[in-house]
């Protein structure tokens, strides 16, 4: 099978992962997915991330998964916004809040990997990559 969106795939891993109560997703590695990752345990959806490299470049991810006091996941949703298909873009003004804020968006901007409320405030836009909450 050939890998047309590993971010898409990566969103998918995790959201299954959540789903199904597991403690950890592990995932090929590259430097996107890993900015990804850092963003989502910065704003509290995951608990860690661990990078595991060998002589192989990107080598592979370790996200360790983020539950309430009753083991409700704390990733509700995770959807994929811009496709290898349909990229989708944003300025600044126009990037989304997701569920009145209490979700993120996470865009990928000129000054990197950025959350939605990053982007507003540098006034940056980009691609948007996916939305959490």
């Amino acid at each position: 099978m050939s890998m047309t969106d590993p971010v898409g795939d990566m969103l998918t891993r995790i959201r299954n992962a959540s789903r199904a109560g597991h403690e950890k997703v592990v995932l090929p590695g590259s430097k996107l997915k890993e900015r990804i990752a850092n963003v989502l345990k910065d704003e509290g959806f995951i608990r860690d991330v661990v990078l595991h490299r060998e002589e192989k470049k990107s080598g592979e991810i370790t996200l360790v998964l983020k539950y309430g006091p009753l083991r409700e996941p704390a990733i509700t949703e995770i959807r994929r916004v811009s496709r290898p298909g349909l990229r989708r873009y944003v300025p600044s003004a126009e990037i989304p809040r997701v569920l009145n804020g209490m979700g993120i968006a996470i865009v990928s901007t000129s000054k990197g990997i950025l959350v939605d409320r990053e982007c507003r405030k540098q006034k940056v836009g980009g691609e948007l990559i996916c939305t959490v909450y």
